[in-house]
């Protein structure tokens, strides 16, 4: 089981009513890689385990890989311009399949 490098917490967010329990965010030439998770206060049909993600793999113009789930859309991930439903197992399991794809689509070295 993975688990995250740090836990950083902001308290409530405004416009959410979330607390962030972790951002990471970091930049190597042109390549922008960018990790979000919220705790969300209620558990919603598009949130049942309790968390709002947002991790994000690219450049300031285009996305290689990114992992969210929209309130109106549940879990799931882009390639490129393609979509695509994410299963969600557990937390730790996003982060490992995001930071997978970083390496093989950007060639990212965590």
């Amino acid at each position: 089981i993975m688990v995250l490098d740090a836990i950083v917490c902001y308290g409530v967010s405004c416009h959410m009513a979330a607390r962030m329990l972790f951002h990471h965010k970091e930049t190597r030439g042109d390549v922008i890689i960018e990790m979000v998770i919220w705790q969300i206060p209620e558990l919603t049909a598009y949130r049942p385990h309790g968390l709002k993600y947002r991790f994000f793999c690219g450049t300031a113009t285009t996305c290689l890989v990114r992992y969210d789930n929209e309130s109106d859309k549940g879990d799931h991930r882009h390639y490129g311009e393609q979509e695509e439903t994410y299963v969600f197992q557990s937390i730790e399991r996003v982060v490992e399949d995001f930071r997978n794809d970083c390496i093989r689509l950007a060639g990212w070295e965590w």
